[in-house]
């Protein structure tokens, strides 16, 4: 199974914010663990008796909110490459989907929805993909909790059922799951890994998407694990 951890960076709503991203790090059961154990090493770097105590996010991380005030602003940062790092080096299997929205350029539809229904649909033609080579694989796609958790499961079931502009959802278990973002390093990764979007199109600042950008699903030449909506 692949389980596709799922967080967002910059709001819907924001009328200050041009863009709206979500990213998705798909993993192979078996890879978690390994990428997780990477994770709170890099946490451990802060807080090296209580590592779990450090939640790896972005937008804190890079500004120094919060817990991360205390610490360099250069360590900040070095941690945030190093986390994203620590998915680039791991098996190949391990790939990222993401759909970027210009708000703008798909007024009035819902930017959450839009990005949804991309990042779903890419991650669904991704296991078909696999199905077809003989390696049958199911998906789950897990969200950091949000305002969001109601509109989206009942997208995903109707994604299931009466299909999106693509067709219909073949490959999923079941629909989203939400957890704490405190108890899932992955959930973290998601979160940095859409960050990294978000800054690139937004600020046109690539220094953490520069370390991802090999790392969307891809078939040959064709990128299909990003979207972009502009």
């Amino acid at each position: 199974m692949f389980l596709l951890y799922v967080d967002e960076s910059g709001h819907a709503a924001d009328p200050l914010q041009e863009y709206f991203v979500l990213a998705g790090v798909a993993v192979f059961e078996r890879q978690g663990w390994w990428i997780a154990n990477e994770l709170d090493q890099i946490a451990g770097r802060f807080d090296p008796a209580n590592p779990g105590e450090i939640e790896l996010h972005g937008s804190p991380m890079l500004q120094g909110r919060g817990a991360w005030k205390q610490h360099d602003r250069a360590k900040r940062e070095q941690a945030m490459k190093d986390a994203l790092s620590a998915l680039t080096q791991s098996h190949p299997s391990n790939r990222i989907f993401a759909s970027v929205v210009k708000k703008a350029a798909i007024s009035p539809a819902d930017p959450v929805e839009h990005a949804f229904e991309q990042m779903a649909s890419r991650f669904d033609r991704y296991l078909g993909r696999l199905h077809r080579r003989g390696d049958t694989q199911r998906g789950l796609i897990l969200f950091d909790k949000s305002s969001h958790e109601a509109s989206l499961q009942k997208l995903a079931h109707n994604f299931r059922t009466l299909g999106h502009q693509w067709g219909v959802l073949r490959n999923l278990s079941e629909v989203p799951v939400f957890i704490d973002s405190r108890a899932s390093r992955l959930i973290q990764l998601a979160d940095l890994v859409s960050f990294a979007l978000f800054r690139m199109w937004e600020k046109k600042d690539d220094r953490f998407y520069k370390i991802i950008r090999d790392r969307f699903d891809t078939e040959g030449a064709t990128v299909h694990g990003l979207h972009v909506a502009t």
